[in-house]
């Protein structure tokens, strides 16, 4: 289906080069999207994911902060950053995610490769581009979708080419965004989106009702019943799910100590740590960090 004479897009299609834990990898996935299906709360990855929007009014939300986004908008997620999407109620909503990691010290070429991802490290890392620019970006996608039913044995080279000449082109192109974030949203969740915002810059320290209320002036009692209403969390548990979040990441991504770890991230005592890490991951984190390791063993061999 070619959506808009811009996007080729299939239902539940999907193209798969290598595995997330490799050196080079990439995942697309043509799918759809309904508010049932909204995520209740932020997730990371290790990889780099692009989502492009093939359905207006979806908003997603980036350490707290809400972006709302229309149809063919861009947005860039590097790793180890909570994220989540907003899909509206009504019509399903069709979009594109690409879940890639790329060679990083490919002699000759490791400062252009870091400048490349530079894309995925601006404040607000999203793109909104005019129609023309568009059908030449998307073009290299279209390519790609065409591609992968093939058995040539140069396909995941061809893959890997097109979607590096897809990200150049964003990369050169990033003077013309056109994107600006307009979140139609109530002088309250305002309130609340700012309160996740900085919980999500501050989970390290802490962090109360008490203190929150007080530094964005607003009653603790008000506070509490409109943070549930508008984030769907009470407050103490969006705080420690943000830090099991960044716990998480610690211990897939480093090896330092597990209570290091939970001292971090802002838990004033290890046990109080195991006991809200067991609540929202369903096991310890020393189990969880065994089982990653089992299954980065497994795909490495």
């Amino acid at each position: 289906m070619l959506l808009h004479n811009l996007f080729l897009y299939q239902d539940r299609y999907f193209i798969r080069v290598n595995g997330e834990n490799d050196t080079l990898f990439y995942f697309f996935d043509y799918d759809v999207r309904t508010e049932d299906k909204n995520m209740q709360f932020q997730h990371f990855h290790t990889f780099y994911e692009l989502c492009v929007m093939m359905g207006p009014n979806t908003r997603h939300i980036l350490e707290g902060k809400p972006y709302d986004m229309e149809t063919f908008d861009i947005i860039g997620i590097p790793p180890n950053v909570l994220h989540r999407s907003q899909y509206p109620p009504g019509d399903p909503c069709k979009r594109l995610i690409i879940q890639f990691n790329l060679p990083r010290n490919v002699t000759g070429l490791s400062n252009e490769y870091e400048r490349l991802l530079g894309i995925f490290h601006r404040e607000v890392p999203i793109f909104r581009f005019d129609a023309d620019l568009q059908k030449k970006m998307f073009s290299k996608l279209n390519d790609i979708f065409l591609l992968a039913p093939k058995t040539d044995s140069m396909r995941d080279l061809i893959i890997h080419l097109k979607f590096t000449e897809f990200l150049t082109l964003l990369f050169l192109n990033q003077g013309r965004n056109q994107y600006t974030n307009k979140s139609e949203m109530s002088p309250m969740e305002k309130k609340i989106y700012s309160v996740t915002s900085y919980i999500h810059a501050h989970y390290s320290e802490d962090l109360s009702l008490d203190t929150l209320s007080q530094k964005f002036y607003i009653s603790s009692c008000y506070l509490s019943h409109q943070f549930k209403d508008v984030t769907g969390f009470t407050l103490t548990d969006y705080i420690q799910m943000t830090r099991v979040r960044n716990i998480q990441s610690l211990l897939i991504n480093t090896r330092i100590p597990i209570t290091e770890a939970a001292l971090s991230c802002g838990f004033a005592s290890f046990s109080q740590f195991n006991r809200v890490f067991q609540k929202h991951i369903g096991m310890s984190p020393s189990q969880y960090r065994k089982r990653n390791q089992m299954l980065n063993a497994e795909l490495v061999l």
